[in-house]
């Protein structure tokens, strides 16, 4: 395909396509549920992939895994085909790599607690601003004396650790209140028995690996295990903040280029949006917007247009919008709300359009050449050419034994860290002394914990994980590295 060309999605009176060099104008794809967003997602899947740019998206419903092969097969795809004369329609299946969470229906996502950072985490703990404070705390803490916050375990015992000895901080760092302290513990239990543990540890995910191409040149769908996820919304859309805010740090400059370097499609985007504190809303915001100069495209798949905020979708420049429902107020609201954003067309009454479209009719508006908005036009999606039916376990597992990354990421490594030097500054810890002797025992195992801390930073120096007690523009409250 030429990347001059635009990437057929629809068709009205005629083809209505999306320009490669204009799609990290980033895009939203919106309509009520089973009006046919999903292939909406997936069709733009395929054309990304066609012309080798790799692709990240969360499957909530259990149904992309069939991207990994041909399709076609499906009486509605064939009919869609005959109905847009689509005469060289030839089904393709695509390279596909799983990945989940919880490790299961794909290789292990993890990333370190450091990496993380205490902004990000706040949200995901549900944690107030006092209690914010703290944990904040408790990571500079941490950096401070070179400890390495890696996993779930390594959090709880630093935290423990400075609950246990607030009159040490108090002067550098302010009081640490213990009712605060008991918060995060109590949020950091919660989130365990979430299975959020498996989260957080080594090997750290390498962005690079979810920006590949295949030996044929088609751009890698990386496709995220997300129906066990979306049970936990908090932990779904941080992990998704965290991915934005991880590729804005570590790539590059590039301007305007022919075709994105990757596509992320974030389904459910309204849980990005829930209630987040205005610090984290801001980042947001400034992500989404600056991130288009770093080759990558966002495309946001949700039922409402305004579950969006409106600095957010005013820099969604290519949009496909399926049916919407009027039984409220606020529905009616909603419609209006749809219809302001496309670009009038003299012949089509947008508000109205938006309630009667089909199944697999939309209205679509793309950026022509010079980044302005198309008129908005009522089309047929096209349809997909890969397979509709979720592969059944044996084939997911073929898929997954064939990854060029699997041998990487399912292997955890535990390392040491802060919890295990903890635990070794406790070891060596003699019995409580009398009380007439207590300053000179603080200063003694004082001294003991920062040696060992210092032998850990020494060890880490030059490191990868060295690095990571730095923090991303959305992990702290600190700025960029």
């Amino acid at each position: 395909m030429n990347l001059l060309d635009p990437m057929p999605i629809a068709r009205s009176d005629e083809i209505l396509g999306l320009l490669p060099r204009m799609a990290n104008r980033h895009g939203l794809i919106a309509g009520a549920t089973g009006t046919g967003k999903t292939v909406t997602l997936r069709v733009l899947a395929e054309h990304f992939s066609r012309i080798g740019v790799p692709v990240f998206m969360a499957d909530v419903k259990g149904d992309l895994s069939g991207l990994a092969y041909p399709g076609g097969d499906h009486p509605k795809v064939v009919e869609r085909a005959q109905l847009l004369g689509l005469d060289n329609f030839t089904p393709q299946g695509f390279p596909v790599v799983f990945w989940d969470l919880f490790g299961v229906q794909g290789h292990p996502v993890r990333t370190t607690i450091s990496e993380m950072g205490p902004l990000l985490l706040s949200r995901l703990l549900d944690l107030n601003p006092t209690q914010t404070g703290i944990l904040t705390l408790v990571f500079k803490v941490a950096d401070d004396q070179g400890l390495l916050l890696l996993d779930l375990k390594d959090l709880r015992a630093m935290v423990r650790f400075v609950g246990d000895n607030p009159a040490d901080f108090r002067t550098s760092y302010g009081n640490v209140s213990s009712a605060s302290i008991g918060a995060i513990q109590r949020a950091l239990l919660s989130l365990e028995q979430q299975g959020a543990e498996m989260f957080f540890g080594e090997p750290a995910l390498n962005l690079d690996d979810f920006m590949q191409t295949g030996p044929d040149g088609l751009g890698v769908i990386n496709i995220l295990a997300a129906d066990k996820l979306i049970q936990t919304p908090k932990l779904y859309a941080t992990f998704l903040l965290w991915l934005i805010s991880e590729l804005f740090e570590q790539l590059p400059e590039v301007g305007d280029p022919q075709k994105p370097r990757i596509v992320f499609f974030f389904d459910e985007a309204h849980l990005l949006f829930d209630d987040p504190p205005e610090a984290l809303l801001d980042k947001i915001e400034q992500v989404v917007r600056l991130i288009r100069s770093k080759g990558v495209g966002i495309y946001f798949v949700t039922q409402n247009p305004l579950d969006l905020p409106d600095a957010i979708l005013g820099q969604l420049g290519n949009r496909v919008q399926h049916a919407l429902r009027a039984f409220t107020p606020r529905d009616q609201k909603a419609v209006r709300a749809a219809a302001q954003t496309f670009r009038p067309n003299p012949g089509l009454d947008v508000e109205q359009a938006i309630t009667q479209v089909g199944v697999g009719e939309a209205l679509v508006s793309c950026l022509d050449a010079k980044g302005i908005p198309a008129p908005v036009e009522r089309a047929l999606i096209y349809p997909p050419l890969s397979r509709l039916k979720p592969l059944s376990t044996q084939e997911l597992n073929g898929v997954r034994a064939n990854s060029i990354v699997g041998s990487h990421y399912d292997r955890e490594i535990d390392r040491e860290s802060a919890y295990e030097m903890l635990m070794e500054r406790a070891s060596k810890q003699p019995a409580e002394p009398p009380p007439s002797r207590g300053r000179t025992q603080k200063s003694s195992s004082a001294g003991n914990f920062l040696e060992a801390a210092a032998k850990s930073a020494a060890r880490s120096i030059g490191t990868q994980v060295g690095r990571q007690i730095m923090r991303g523009i959305l992990g702290s409250f600190f700025g960029k590295r």
